[in-house]
């Protein structure tokens, strides 16, 4: 028996005619095998059929246009081919345009030499991703241009999820592997001196337009590189745009300037994605023009139009562990700048103590956030906080600043079919023994259910606040329908 025929044999016999060697010639045929039977001639044909749908799949998976792991490789190859004639020549990159006619020209170029032929759309959506990967974001150009996107989650290379009117749906979009995630990451956090690796594998960030980046890797986040941005529209919102979407009211919206401009100081409350941060912003929009601003976040997001803003930013430590500016440290500092108002991006800690003491000190109409989910809960997380600064204070004591400090709580809330309200407007009124006293001045009314969306309308309780008078003293005079006086609801 020759040497092929053992071999042919030997496949048979040990995958059923799968796995020949032979490929499909004649040692498959049942005439050339002899003592086979029809049962063997069967097998030796479906054999045959599943080797010609293998070879059918290897030619449709080689077509440029595939959509497989081929593309990616097609992708990955002209890409590399391009940064290597970028490399020999000397190009500024800022000069975005320049440099986009030049990657257009090299990559005509490199598909002309390959022969490689694709439809005018892939082409284009090739050129695209490709020039997207050398000068912006990767994949997440395309979701970060699109202005109707609130948030992008990156969950791993291949689970990539966006926010859009309130509620997350998956993206059509997908990362090659960890470090296709990790270039693109990398080069989101260089450019502002911070870093992430295994030694620091958390990280806050900000893109160019300030949205809010945050990136955990492993070994902390075990799906993969987890990236979450929170997107900041183009245009800044204004209170109009507030009111056109249905977070409040008109009335709330004067309600609220007069306070500004009288320099009460408020915090604004609310969950995660509840739109604290674009509240503030807009409240911040009311500050006069002639004063001094000092704002204060881990990672600058605000977007303030007065000519006389100093902004201040956090630090993280550097690779010895030192350097570290807190925003704590940058609130003491701040009280030596000589600022008319202070605006903490955000209260999580220790910071929450000096923050009440700048505003009982002579720094009124001052602006911070926190997480909590009703007023009552707000008052709670300041004790807490202030617990954290790490000074040994009487629960009384601390009870008594932000008695004294907050005049004001603003709380905001993402209900169930995705929009944003303001829940409640509450005036912090004093103490009465070891409790803070308050009083709701608005709050939202759910009022029914229609098409998965919540209908209800923000009404005020009728009750006036007691800083009315330092409003009036700011020469500002409030109707009393504001208040719900002589309107029927």
């Amino acid at each position: 028996m020759s040497l092929l025929r053992r071999i042919e044999r030997g496949g048979t016999g040990n995958s059923g005619g799968t796995g020949n060697i032979s490929g499909g010639g004649q040692g498959n045929d049942p005439a050339n095998r002899p003592g086979s039977e029809a049962s063997g001639g069967a097998d030796a044909e479906g054999s045959k059929l599943a080797e010609m749908r293998l070879k059918r799949q290897a030619l449709t998976d080689q077509r440029p246009g595939a959509k497989s792991n081929n593309y990616f490789d097609l992708k990955s190859r002209v890409q590399n081919k391009l940064l290597a004639e970028l490399d020999h020549q000397s190009m500024d990159v800022k000069r975005v345009n320049e440099v986009r006619a030049h990657i257009e020209e090299l990559f005509n170029a490199i598909l002309a030499d390959e022969s490689i032929v694709i439809s005018r759309a892939e082409r284009m959506n090739l050129f695209e991703a490709i020039v997207a990967e050398i000068l912006g974001f990767g994949p997440l150009e395309t979701l970060l241009s699109d202005e109707s996107i609130t948030e992008i989650m990156v969950n791993g290379p291949k689970n990539v999820f966006i926010e859009q009117k309130g509620l997350i749906t998956r993206a059509p979009v997908t990362f090659e592997n960890d470090e296709h995630v990790l270039r693109i990451l990398d080069r989101i956090v260089a450019p502002l001196g911070r870093r992430i690796d295994e030694s620091s594998p958390l990280v806050d960030a900000r893109l160019p337009d300030g949205s809010r980046v945050n990136a955990v890797i492993r070994p902390i986040a075990l799906v993969g590189p987890t990236i979450t941005i929170r997107k900041f529209s183009k245009k800044p919102l204004t209170i109009d745009d507030l009111i056109r979407f249905g977070s409040m009211t008109k009335e709330i919206s004067e309600f609220l300037r007069s306070c500004i401009v009288s320099r009460l100081n408020v915090v604004v409350a609310g969950g995660t994605g509840s739109g604290k941060t674009t509240l503030l912003n807009v409240l911040s929009g009311f500050i006069p023009n002639n004063e001094r601003i000092v704002t204060i976040e881990n990672a600058a997001e605000l977007q303030l139009r007065q000519e006389h803003v100093v902004t201040l930013e956090t630090r993280p430590p550097n690779l010895e562990g030192k350097g570290q500016i807190t925003i704590q440290d940058l609130v003491v500092n701040s009280l030596r700048m000589r600022p008319d108002r202070i605006v903490v991006g955000e209260c999580r800690g220790g910071e929450a103590l000096d923050m009440l003491q700048a505003m009982n000190t002579g720094h009124d109409g001052s602006l911070t956030t926190c997480h909590s989910n009703t007023p009552r809960d707000t008052i709670s997380r300041l004790e807490v906080m202030c617990l954290m600064a790490g000074v040994d204070l009487p629960v009384r004591a601390i009870r008594e600043q932000i008695a004294s400090a907050v005049d004001m709580i603003c709380q905001q809330n993402r209900l169930r079919d995705g929009s944003r309200k303001i829940e409640k407007i509450t005036e912090v009124q004093g103490m009465e023994g070891e409790i803070i006293t308050m009083s709701d001045i608005f709050e939202f009314e759910q009022t029914g259910i229609e098409g998965g969306k919540i209908i209800g309308r923000i009404r005020p309780t009728g009750l006036r606040p007691k800083f009315i008078e330092r409003i009036e003293a700011a020469g500002i005079h409030l109707p009393p329908s504001v208040f719900g006086v002589g309107r029927n609801y």
